[in-house]
């Protein structure tokens, strides 16, 4: 298995299409023809992280955090990104990265941070919108299952959990080639009446360019006829953060042990919310403070993030119990699944899916002793 089938296999879960676009996911170092042994997960790449993975003789690092994020403008020796790319290379090692693509799709960084909070009834807290296009083709009868399929295996027609999405209509088309035409129905400057299908499906904007190639591929006319519109819909397949219910609801203190035992930590800021007790709660992992006014509108009791800033705990401050728990500590669950999809990819083969050993948190906390 190469390097290229692994990034096939969590792109169709994580699109980059769907990432920030100031973002740099993707692979960063190496070659997607690349050969896999075993596979080092991590949330961000460090010295120790690169040392771990030539330990257990992995050459493929998957993190979270990309290592270039910005452009480099040069490589100084005793650097330390520096140093690390040099190890990579060195030791042929792949460094492929999911960073936001990862954080705005289902089950990605918030939804597993969700499940660990044991959350029921999870959907986005926020949907991505403005990023789909609704495509409409005039397909004869006859060839409507092959050029719907053709679009459906590129990507058409997905809408939540449900696949294979369209609307169809029966009607009449007409056309007139001209000298230099060759029709696949009727004969050249012959005005033709033919029975066609209005065959209408939702595209997302990254998949725009495979759909149309493959409808264009499987009609049968020298024309294609169709229409693509913009469309300003929610997207229901991708968003950012996620919010759901406890399966019993509970007190303000209670809620606050429960976090710091499900997400193992015992130091977090928080301040209290309008009510005592806690049944919805928004959560997104990492630095997610600018989605408190939809924490709020959704009617949230509490909402879990990180990178909060003071004046925004003043903004929270008897409206909704807000935590900030740690931005390692609250996308660090998102390995787990990495893990499992990755597992299930290579159920018959001899490649092992490690998790880094260390921790990649460089925050530490403080604790007085006294004297």
């Amino acid at each position: 298995m190469r390097v290229s089938d692994i990034i096939k296999h969590l792109e169709n879960w994580a699109p980059i299409g769907i990432a920030w676009e100031k973002d740099n996911v993707g692979l960063q170092i190496g070659n997607p023809a690349s050969k896999v042994e075993n596979v080092l997960l991590c949330l961000e790449v460090n010295s120790g992280v690169v040392d771990d993975a030539i330990k257990k003789r992995c050459n493929l690092i998957i993190s979270h955090h990309p290592l270039i994020f910005s452009p480099l403008k040069a490589l100084i020796s005793k650097e330390p990104k520096t140093e690390i790319i040099q190890k990579l290379l060195k030791n042929d090692i792949n460094l492929y990265s999911a960073h936001t693509n990862l954080d705005f799709t289902k089950d990605g960084v918030s939804f597993q941070l969700a499940k660990q909070l044991k959350l029921i009834n999870i959907k986005f807290l926020k949907n991505l919108s403005a990023n789909q296009y609704k495509l409409v083709v005039f397909v004869p009868e006859k060839h409507i299952e092959t050029v719907a399929q053709a679009m459906h295996k590129a990507g058409a027609g997905i809408i939540g959990e449900y696949s294979d999405c369209s609307f169809r209509l029966k009607g009449i088309g007409t056309f007139k080639g001209s000298d230099f035409s060759n029709p696949f129905l009727g004969i050249k400057q012959n005005l033709e009446f033919v029975e066609e299908i209005r065959l209408e499906m939702v595209v997302n904007s990254f998949n725009l360019a495979e759909v149309l190639k493959a409808m264009r591929e499987n009609h049968p006319y020298e024309e294609v006829a169709y229409d693509v519109y913009k469309l300003d819909n929610d997207n229901p397949n991708y968003g950012i953060g996620a919010i759901g219910e406890l399966k019993e609801e509970m007190n303000e203190k209670d809620f606050l042990n429960f976090i710091s035992k499900s997400i193992k930590t015992k130091n977090f800021r928080y301040c209290s919310g309008k009510k005592n007790k806690i049944k919805k709660v928004a959560v997104c992992g990492g630095s997610g403070s600018d989605l408190l006014d939809f924490a709020i509108k959704q009617n949230a009791d509490a909402f879990l993030t990180a990178d909060v800033k003071y004046h925004t705990f003043h903004d929270a401050q008897n409206k909704i119990l807000l935590i900030d728990a740690g931005h390692y500590q609250t996308e660090i669950f998102i390995l787990k699944e990495i893990e499992r999809r990755l597992n299930d990819l290579f159920r018959e083969k001899e490649i092992k899916v490690f998790n880094f050993s260390g921790s990649t948190n460089p925050i530490k906390f403080y604790k007085n002793s006294g004297d």
